[in-house]
């Protein structure tokens, strides 16, 4: 049986989790970092180096970054729905998911972790105002995208959708000022009707 070690309350975990719910397959799972900690112990780096979170063991496969999990899962196991079987469509898709790691997240870190897990006097509030104001920039290129695409991938739901949402639930969840952003609105509450969205990313922020 396929093994996901990370917690639940993690971003890049919540990836995983919800492209396992979406799929149907069955895991086993175990928490590792944050609170629980392991992840920077002999065991954990011998599967991951890098001591980060989750790692996936799939037969004789060990895995590791979220959005190339991800991929494999859903070309494995979902091919030609949440994995297109277009290669055009595909690298779409992965272009989307790529721009989710190198531009979308880089706002939400300082943004995150300043209102989140840092205590109110150590808020470098900033921090905060710059990095919201370049994290909606970047939303406001997904929400011009989304003005004609129903989705991020087309016209369906796809492995692209997957590692934007949980980024998208931390927008309209955290205590800051939000522009507009009509079309991505429509696209997060349909993300919002899926019910493994509402198990393993609608879970409050910590």
């Amino acid at each position: 049986m396929l093994q996901l070690k990370g917690r639940t309350n993690s971003s890049n975990v919540m990836k995983v989790l919800w492209v396992l719910d979406e799929i149907g397959l069955d895991y086993e799972r175990e928490d590792v970092g944050g609170q629980f900690g392991k992840n920077h112990e002999t065991p954990y780096l011998n599967l991951n180096p890098n001591g980060r979170i989750p790692t996936v063991i799939d037969d004789d496969l060990i895995l590791w970054e979220s959005n190339s999990i991800v991929r494999y899962l859903s070309s494995k196991h979902s091919l030609g729905t949440l994995c297109p079987a277009d290669p055009a469509d595909r690298a779409r898709c992965e272009m989307w998911m790529d721009w989710q790691l190198t531009e979308l997240v880089q706002g939400m870190v300082p943004v995150f972790h300043g209102l989140i897990r840092k205590p109110p006097e150590e808020r470098n509030m900033g921090i905060i105002n710059t990095a919201r104001k370049d994290w909606a920039a970047k939303w406001s290129i997904l929400d011009d995208h989304l003005s004609r695409n129903t989705f991020v991938g087309g016209d369906f739901f796809s492995m692209a959708d997957i590692p934007i949402g949980p980024i998208a639930y931390r927008w309209y969840e955290l205590p800051i000022k939000r522009e507009g952003f009509t079309n991505l609105k429509r696209w997060y509450d349909a993300l919002c009707e899926r019910p493994s969205f509402q198990k393993h990313i609608m879970i409050g922020l910590s």
